[in-house]
């Protein structure tokens, strides 16, 4: 089965590519390997700001990486490989949090859980989930990936 279709069984719609918001390109494809920059999270058109622990609770963290996660899956369809994908190798979680919030990889399973709804076995994948204190334009979560890709 192909991942558009996966996709569409799963209900889900790709929202469109983001533009980069500085100087990098959203993906590099090189020796076998697509990786995607960091994504932001996009709900209906709009940016997911906040921070866990204050104004953001960890379903609202978890919403906010699975919007990352399509993001990834919009960057690698828009850089022609989303159906060469072999393996999700690696996810990276940063999740904006205070100081005292340490469910930072419940959030990032917003963006795991994704991988193997959509690529099943092959969509399970080694992760890292960190806390800081700020990410850009003051976004609640940034995932960034390395996907293996065939030929």
């Amino acid at each position: 089965m192909s991942v558009e279709n996966r996709l569409e069984e799963l209900g889900i719609t790709l929202p469109e590519a983001a533009a980069p918001v500085a100087s990098y390109m959203p993906v590099v494809v090189e020796g076998g390997f697509a990786y995607v920059s960091g994504q932001l999270p996009f709900i209906d058109g709009k940016l997911v700001t906040g921070r866990c622990g204050d104004d953001v609770d960890i379903d609202g963290g978890m919403e906010a990486a699975r919007a990352c996660g399509l993001m990834i899956l919009a960057q690698l369809k828009a850089a022609g490989v989303l159906e060469k994908v072999t393996r999700v190798v690696k996810l990276g979680a940063f999740v904006n949090s205070t100081g005292d919030f340490t469910d930072q990889p419940k959030v990032a399973n917003g963006a795991s859980d994704l991988m193997q709804d959509v690529f099943g076995e092959k969509g399970r994948h080694s992760r890292a989930a960190v806390g800081v204190p700020a990410l850009p334009l003051g976004a609640a979560v940034e995932v960034d990936a390395v996907i293996a890709v065939s030929d």
